[in-house]
């Protein structure tokens, strides 16, 4: 395997928290997918999950050299967690397409949060 590329970012949770509340909805199901919603929603401080999903979605984007946009867009990758508990990244949609025309064979991300802050960092590897 290849290292194709690798980003970082950092988001502040209260951004995250400010455009949850004065977007709600419109936010929420525009950046993530249903499933990271619901399991968002579930947690004790759900804005902490959110921004480090966002910062997740950005530093893949950053991955891939491409900025959020045009060849992967926000819902065409999720963040889930394996059984293990280990983050993990699905791509679908334009992402996916894009991917498979660059021969990527996986997306690797590790998130953070902490009170005021949260953290992830990607790597893009190929064939």
């Amino acid at each position: 395997m290849n290292l194709l590329g690798i980003g970082i970012d950092v988001v502040e949770v209260d951004r995250v928290k400010s455009s949850l509340d004065e977007f709600g909805e419109r936010f929420i199901n525009r950046i993530f997918t249903e499933d990271e919603r619901a399991y968002c929603q579930k947690q004790k401080r759900p804005e902490l999950h959110f921004a480090a999903r966002f910062a997740a979605k950005e530093a893949i984007a950053k991955a891939f050299g491409t900025g959020v946009g045009k060849e992967i867009g926000w819902l065409d990758m999720e963040i889930f967690r394996k059984a293990s508990g280990e983050p993990a990244v699905r791509l679908s949609g334009q992402g996916a397409v894009y991917a498979d025309s660059r021969s990527v064979s996986e997306v690797k991300v590790s998130l953070t949060h902490a009170k005021h802050y949260a953290a992830a960092n990607a790597v893009v590897m190929g064939v």
